[in-house]
This record gives C-alpha cells, sequence and structure tokens, in this order.
C-alpha cells in the first residue's frame, strides 16, 4: 500500500494536515535533542523526513540511519538526498524490518519512530526489538496519531473517514490507502494506552504529551 503512493506520500500529509505535520516532527526532533544522542535510527523512516531533520539539527550526531521495509519508500528518500550531494554525509537509508531488526544489541541511542508503530503487525515485538538494540539510558521517541479531545471528534471524524480519503484520493489516486488510515487510527489506542505498552515492555521514564487537540501524541521512553 505505501509502495502504491510513495511518489505522492509527501504531497498527501502536507495537504491532508494543514501543513501541521512539519510542527509534530519538530517537536519530535526537539526532544531528541535534548538526548544528544550520537547513534540514531529512524525507524518506518518512510520519504525520510525525520531522518533529514535530525541531520540537520543534531550536529553531533554520528550516524542516522533511516529505516523501512517499504523499498518504493526508501526510493523516495534516496532521491531526496541523492539532489543535494554532500549535504547529508551522516545519514543512510537501508533496508529492514521493525519486527527483526538487522542491528546489533545496544548498538544505538536512540530509536525515532513517527507515525509508523501504529502500522506494525506486532506491536509487543517491535518495541521488544527496539528495546534490544538501544544502548542503556537510550531513547525511544514515537510520534503517532492519538485519540482526540471528546469536543474535537465528531470534527475530526468527519475530516478523517470522508473528508481525507477523497481528497488523498485525488492527490494519490488511492482512495483505499487512506480508508485505511482512518481504520487504523481509529482503532488505535489512547495515549495512555500506548505509554503503558512502552512500560510493559520494560522502557522507564515513560511519557506522553498531547498536541492539536490529542490528535497526536508524542511518547518517550527509556531503557
Amino acid at each position: 500500500m505505501f509502495g502504491r503512493i510513495a511518489t505522492r506520500y509527501d504531497l498527501a500529509n502536507r495537504v491532508l494536515s494543514g501543513g501541521i505535520d512539519i510542527y509534530w516532527r519538530f517537536r519530535l526532533v526537539r526532544a531528541v535533542k535534548k538526548q544528544a544522542p550520537l547513534e540514531i535510527l529512524d525507524l518506518a523512516t518512510g520519504s525520510g523526513d525525520v531522518a533529514f531533520k535530525l541531520h540537520s539539527e543534531l550536529p553531533q550526531a554520528q550516524h542516522i540511519v533511516g529505516m523501512d521495509f517499504c523499498a518504493p519508500m526508501l526510493a523516495e528518500a534516496d532521491a531526496k538526498k541523492n539532489a543535494s550531494p554532500g549535504a547529508y554525509p551522516r545519514l543512510v537509508f537501508r533496508l529492514g524490518d521493525a519486527l527483526n531488526l538487522p542491528l546489533a544489541d545496544a548498538s544505538v541511542d536512540a530509536v525515532t519512530l513517527a507515525f509508523g508503530i501504529r502500522n506494525t503487525a506486532d506491536r509487543a515485538r517491535c518495541l521488544s526489538e527496539i528495546r534490544r538494540v538501544l544502548r542503556p539510558g537510550g531513547g525511544l521517541y514515537i510520534l503517532e496519531f492519538s485519540q482526540p479531545w471528546a469536543w474535537v471528534r465528531p470534527f475530526y471524524l468527519l475530516h478523517l473517514n470522508h473528508v481525507a480519503p477523497r481528497l488523498a484520493g485525488w492527490l494519490t489516486g488511492d482512495k483505499g490507502a487512506y480508508l485505511y488510515l482512518g481504520d487504523s487510527i481509529n482503532r488505535f489506542p489512547g495515549k495512555e494506552a500506548l505509554a503503558k505498552e512502552l512500560r510493559d515492555a520494560g522502557f522507564s521514564r515513560v511519557s506522553a504529551t498531547r498536541m492539536t487537540f490529542g490528535v497526536v501524541a508524542l511518547h518517550c521512553g527509556f531503557r
């Protein structure tokens, strides 16, 4: 599904969110910046938006890996990188499955995961794999859709279930992909439930911050 919409993915994100997705990613990167990690894994990197921002905002980071299991999305990320030769020397993109990460134990300082954990087949296994590759004290930063405030919910559901699929279908030619988007968000747990899943997976100092009327939440946890 993501392969089908890869070439129009960024455009659809900007239009459907009204550009607010840029702010959400800024908040994610700002949280990572406080940790000042040297080795970073951006999991479910997609077209690389978070990875590029990490490279720009964290000059002390020695190595940033953008990883995804969708080759067409990685092709979009590589195309962006290749469009600016030499601008991202510490950033590489590679194939990898979040449920079976091709990385050694305790090999990274921070893992970012923006709008990806909702799409994994097994969240508990994904979190376990992330914890495995994190070094002691390393941080996990999850940016994901959440459940909005009660008074916002009717308007949000109207946009998510009716407006967004039609608009995205026009932009990408694949309305079905965005029907899946709405369905997956509707079924995804709220911030308290996801925070519990992080604690159950062995993460400590877990926090969850709502943004934009609760539509999105930023979760942080440490090994």
